[in-house]
This record gives C-alpha cells, structure tokens and sequence, in this order.
C-alpha cells in the first residue's frame, strides 16, 4: 500500500495491493480484516515518520529552533506528501486517518507554543500565521499547486515568518 501510494496512486484497492505484494486478495485481509485497517497501519507507519520533528533541537536560542523546527518539518513533509495526498481522498471515510491527522496537528502545534516566546506564542494572530505557514497544507500548496522547487518554498516560509516576527 505505502509504495503504490509513493508511486502516486491516491486510492489503491485491495487488489492493488495483493498485486504489489504478490500474494492473493485473501492474503491481503488475513493480515488486515479491512480497509480501514490498513489505513489504520499505514497512518502508524507515517507517523514514525515525524519522529525527528519531535527531537531536541540543537539551539539554545528560540530563533535558532525555529529555524531547525522548517527545517525538519518541511524536509518532513516532502516525504509525506504522496501519502497526505492519498489521506485527503480518504480522511472522510476513515476513523483512522482523522484521529491520526487531529492528533499530529495538535502535537505539531503543542511542539511550536513551547518554541516560541511567550509574546509571539499568547498572541493568536502571530501564532496561527505561523503555525499555518508551518503546516503541510501550506507545504502542499507551494510544493503542488504553486510548483515551487523545494528550496524555494521553504525560503518563502521562512520570510513570511520573519516578517511576522518582525511585526511583533
């Protein structure tokens, strides 16, 4: 399921599947009882992923931890994409997904108010601007709609979010 959603394939089928792995469809749902359990797996799976978003950072300094922090985080989510691509086609039918999508919104976003000053962090303006730069959603768009090379859009974030400092 990972690499035929890696190859771009946003709603791949239990066949699909079986295929890739080259076993037979029964194969496929003794080890999972259903779709919705291998959205279940898969989401596990890309969560470890954003494990070294979540290790210390290295800076001393608030600014020099937010700067690692898009670093990470936008390295983090080139990786990611295919499969957030494929969790947006299917996060309305799937438990899973949902609960896996609120719970690192709200870890990324928990990571994000302890590395901000107490002003930029308490002031809701600055803070959801920021985390909004910050998130995938922003990621994807640069990186898909707008075409941006990779560097390209990480440099865009990190002005916007200077200038968002700056202001404040």
């Amino acid at each position: 399921m990972m690499s035929i959603v890696a190859d771009g394939h946003l709603n791949p089928l239990a066949e699909d599947v079986a295929a890739r792995a080259q076993v037979g469809l029964r194969s496929v749902f003794r080890h999972f009882k259903d779709m919705e359990s291998l959205y279940a797996e898969m989401s596990l799976r890309l969560a470890r992923l954003f494990q070294p978003a979540l290790e210390p950072f290295i800076s001393l300094d608030w600014r020099g931890k937010l700067g690692e922090m898009i670093v990470r985080r936008t390295g983090i989510y080139e990786q990611v994409l295919p499969f957030k691509r494929a969790a947006d086609a299917h996060r309305h039918e799937s438990p899973s997904i949902q609960a896996n999508h609120k719970a690192m919104t709200r870890l990324l976003r928990d990571r994000l108010a302890l590395v901000l000053p107490p002003g930029l962090a308490g002031n809701a303006q600055a803070f959801e601007s920021i985390d909004m730069l910050l998130s995938i959603d922003c990621w994807q768009r640069l990186r898909l709609e707008q075409q941006l090379d990779a560097a390209v859009a990480r440099r865009l974030i990190e002005t916007q979010i200077d200038l968002i400092i700056d202001a404040n």
